[in-house]
């Protein structure tokens, strides 16, 4: 949809522009860069739920939670990990909240959340970078299950891990949601039997991993080891990003589904942190047991695959114990990469139609995102994991940290950012300083901090200014600036309500002059050129803006 296309007579648009049909054909499927609306919205509050955490299936986890214990001891770890889970929580209820309640992604919510229509920009780069870090990160442990089974060299596998995600992640929403209902039971089962048996009949394993003091050899608590390891674990701070993919699909909230809209928005929103700390504990837990247990077991203790292996034998035969660590590691890794190949697509999709204008279909992003991902497979990250992790987290953690603030702060407390969220070109400002400026100084110092710049004693405290600096200064700057960069205009020339009578985003249907598709009002706007309406993506790829409307005079 290019605005070659203001410029067309609407009868041409659909038979003569190729880009319009990708557009349109693409995003009526799962709704990609834009609202989800409520008559495509027909999932229950508990498939979508389980949708959203079947995408938290990854091993990832265990790795991360074995190689932070590995490095700093299990009572850093341990308290690394219990300062990851309250920031997490925190930190992604409002933004979890205002996905599902207002039907967007986390960067239509970032938009209106003090970066402006082109400010949030940088955000998408930041999250499409997050899902091939860990696209490679599951693909990498798919392989190593391969190779340990199947005798997979680790490039081919690296390469088969990558391929057979692509097939499951073209049709969007609909195809997802039913993998993660139906695998998820089979997961579950594969993951938690083997930490329990070792518990049960191993209860010495106990006590092994409460002394373990890692690889430095210092015990005790250690303020700058916890840091560090929580660090580490916080660069799962953009997954909230992922949950949200699926959380804008929740129905809309009546007084009949509030308690299990709201029950499913918590398990599947912010608290899917909950389940990621259980995870990264027992990842230590069996890399504890297979150093102190196993022979020559130090140099795969962080591996997922062997750890599970290792426990498998200890009550089922060799063939079956393999099949099922190869199984887990399978299911568990196109759960999640489903997920990552899919929310990544979205992210540079966007961002690549917002500069451009232009919309190539998010299929071709997909394979950018895969092939990205690749490269890093290929390039053995998993053997310098700590450090990518540990440099993104502070990226990440600015992030979703000051949009939470502008949130909870500009929004609710101080009443400077508009309430309902705002996404659509012409209604916001290109940059807003409250939120783009926030996000720059707290990731830049503490990116800085990260790698020494500050001094060796800041370094461990990298995520501390990351947290502190997205926490204060969205309503420093909301207040320096008075709040006037948020919305450029307040009207978008439509009567009809934004919302229904609980607060749901409204129903009524307007077509679009330029695609001739019927969209739901909060996808609306007047038109500044025709006396006709026109939706938000035929907005953002208007290469001349005749259709967005003006300012607001001042």
């Amino acid at each position: 949809m290019t605005q070659e296309l203001g410029s067309k007579p609407p009868d041409e648009l659909v038979e003569d522009d190729l880009d319009t049909m990708t557009a349109t054909r693409e995003t009526l499927e799962d709704y990609t860069l834009r609202f989800a609306p409520r008559s495509y919205r027909k999932w229950s509050t508990r498939v979508v739920g389980i949708s959203a955490l079947g995408g938290i299936a990854y091993l990832a986890d265990f790795a991360i939670g074995a190689n932070v214990g590995i490095s700093y001891g299990t009572t850093n770890a341990l308290w690394g990990i219990l300062i990851f889970t309250v920031v997490i929580f925190l930190t992604g209820f409002p933004v979890a909240y205002y996905s599902a309640r207002y039907n967007i992604d986390l960067d239509l919510v970032t938009r209106g959340s003090g970066f402006g229509y082109y400010g949030s920009v940088v955000t998408n780069v930041i999250f499409a970078t997050f899902t091939f870090i860990f696209f490679a990160l599951e693909g990498s442990i798919m392989a190593q299950g391969l190779k340990l089974g199947l005798h997979i060299p680790l490039s081919l596998g690296y390469a088969v891990s990558t391929l057979i995600i692509f097939p499951l992640v073209i049709y969007g929403m609909k195809v997802l949601s039913t993998l993660q209902v139906w695998t998820t039971p089979l997961w579950l089962i594969l993951m938690v039997a083997p930490f329990v048996y070792l518990v049960v009949t191993h209860p010495e394993s106990v006590g092994q991993f409460f002394a373990y003091q890692g690889e430095n050899g210092k015990g005790g608590f250690d303020l700058g080891s916890t840091l560090l390891a929580a660090g580490v674990c916080l660069s799962l701070i953009a997954q909230i990003a992922e949950q949200n993919d699926y959380l804008r699909f929740m129905p809309p909230q009546t007084p009949e589904n509030k308690r299990s809209w709201w029950t499913w928005l918590i398990l599947a929103g912010p608290g899917w942190v909950f389940f990621g700390a259980i995870k990264q504990i027992v990842g230590l837990f069996l890399a504890v047991y297979l150093i102190a247990n196993v022979a020559d077991s130090a140099g795969i203790a962080n591996q997922p695959v062997h750890q599970f292996l290792e426990i498998y034998q200890n009550f089922l035969p060799g063939w079956l114990a393999m099949t099922l660590a190869v199984a887990l590691v399978v299911i568990s890794q196109i759960k999640i990469n489903v997920t990552n190949a899919y929310s990544g697509s979205l992210a540079w999709t966007n961002s690549f139609t917002r500069v451009t204008k232009h919309y190539p279909g998010r299929i071709v992003f997909l394979g950018v995102n895969l092939l990205i991902a690749l490269v890093l497979m290929e390039a053995d990250m998993f053997s310098f994991l700590n450090t990518i992790l540990g440099f993104y987290a502070n990226c990440g953690m600015a992030w979703v940290v000051v949009v939470a603030s502008d949130i909870v702060f500009n929004k609710y407390l101080l009443k400077l950012s508009p309430k309902e969220p705002e996404f659509r070109r012409g209604m916001l400002y290109a940059f807003n300083p409250v939120g783009f400026g926030s996000m720059l100084l707290a990731a830049g110092l503490s990116v800085l901090a990260f790698f020494g710049g500050l001094g060796e004693t800041v370094r461990p405290y990298s995520p501390l200014v990351a947290i502190g600096l997205g926490v204060v200064l969205p309503p420093i700057l909301a207040v320096a600036t008075k709040g006037k960069y948020y919305l450029r205009r307040t009207d978008d020339g439509i009567d009809l309500p934004m919302f229904d009578e609980f607060g749901n985003p409204s129903g009524d249907h307007l077509k679009c002059h330029v695609c001739h598709h019927d969209y739901e009002r909060p996808d609306m706007l007047k038109c500044e050129t025709h006396d006709a309406f026109v939706c938000s993506l035929c907005l953002s790829t208007d290469k001349v803006a005749d259709h967005v409307l003006p300012a607001s005079a001042p």
